[in-house]
């Protein structure tokens, strides 16, 4: 059987339309022109932040700029820095890099200015343990102590004793002791969240490894649960119920929860942010809940975010609620800091002893020299506080 020939021109429109897509992907990839770095002085726009300097606000100016500078310089692809104390934006630097969402396979050129929304990856889960907590106060939800399977009787066929034990407090501290594999390079157990449709199945389908509350393993699908409670309890989609209980309140207009293949909000790694409305959460959380004299958050619920419940495997560090734990060295005296940690260079800060919140932005997913630069920084910036 012959098959019909292509005419020339077809053949000639085709190779055109192909190499304008090349042409616009080169474009993207290598070409595309990145906007110079911005900072160290915030820009002032209508979002309720109040800009001070680093002077008035307790810093050596000078430290401050060479510790940000020296970050930024280097080959890391960090993003953004900012830093806020006492209520006031004292430094915002932004630069382009290459950067990927959490659907995109190849990272292309972009450019970040106060107004973009970024990644923030897995601070979504501290977000998430915000939401909770709002909805527990409201009574939407289960009580920490509750157990996980309660809440779901459709599961009674796997609903081993060892499952039974498992606490929703216990999803809030990485520490349901199920087998749970996550940030291994291909298909792990957090990328199969994606698509899954029965999300609490799927996760308390796997084996007990330890009994609950007696080991930490950090686990994105314990976040999702919590989500799925969220909503269940509410009635509303979670970035719903986000929008109305946190991000209005805060004037966060802004920004977008990436969604499975279902329509759900992936609360373990999807939400996009501007960094300065993230340094906002941060602030909500070192002033214990309280926004412009509103408690969002219950003060109880911030405590026992803020109460280091088990170790973990990176450095020191501790975990509680969905927030990692660590300290810093302040003129001799040992500070915790408690803060939001997101893949690819994403940290939200906060030193409630120095009143300071920092935000920093990357687009180095998987790339461990960044994940350690953005560790140390905390300790760099807080070396720079005088008073």
């Amino acid at each position: 059987m012959k098959t019909k020939s292509r005419s020339p021109t077809f053949r000639i429109v085709r190779r055109f339309v192909m190499l304008i897509l090349a042409i616009a992907l080169l474009w993207t990839i290598v070409l595309r022109p990145i906007s110079p770095r911005t900072g160290p002085v915030p820009v002032a726009l209508n979002d309720g932040w109040h800009i001070s300097t680093p002077s008035k606000e307790g810093f050596d100016d000078l430290a401050l700029q060479n510790t940000i500078g020296a970050l930024l310089d280097a080959p890391l692809n960090v993003h953004s820095v900012l830093v806020e104390r006492h209520g006031h934006l004292v430094a915002e630097y932004y630069q382009g890099g290459k950067d990927r969402s959490v659907y995109a396979v190849f990272s292309t050129r972009q450019n970040f200015s106060p107004t973009d929304q970024h990644d923030v990856r897995s601070i979504g889960k501290s977000v998430n343990s915000l939401l909770y907590g709002i909805a527990l106060q409201q009574g939407k939800v289960p009580i920490p102590s509750a157990s996980v399977l309660d809440s779901y009787p459709e599961l009674k066929d796997i609903a081993t004793e060892e499952k039974k034990r498992i606490r929703v407090e216990d999803l809030l501290n990485m520490a349901n002791g199920l087998q749970w594999h996550e940030g291994d390079v291909g298909i792990n157990d957090e990328l199969r969240l994606f698509w899954k449709k029965d999300i609490a199945r799927y996760v308390l389908s796997h084996d007990v490894e330890h009994a609950p509350n007696t080991a930490f393993n950090y686990n994105g699908g314990g976040t999702a649960i919590l989500a799925d409670l969220i909503s269940r309890g509410t009635h509303e989609p979670l970035d719903v119920f986000a929008r109305k209980n946190l991000f209005e309140p805060l004037a966060i207009k802004n920004w977008y929860w990436v969604s499975d293949i279902h329509g759900r909000p992936m609360a373990f790694n999807g939400l996009r942010m501007q960094p300065r409305d993230l340094l906002k959460i941060g602030r909500l959380v070192a002033n214990k809940g309280r926004w412009q004299g509103r408690q969002l958050i219950p003060e109880a619920w911030i405590a026992a975010s803020m109460n280091p419940k088990f170790t973990t495997e990176v450095r020191n560090y501790r975990y509680a609620y969905q927030w990692w734990i660590g300290e810093v060295n302040w003129h001799g005296r040992k500070l915790i800091w408690h803060g939001g940690f997101g893949n690819g260079g994403q940290r939200l800060y906060i030193v409630p002893e120095l009143d300071l919140v920092i935000v920093t932005t990357a687009g180095a997913y998987d790339e461990m020299p960044t994940a350690t630069r953005v560790n140390d920084l905390i300790q760099e910036i807080v070396r720079s506080v005088k008073n």
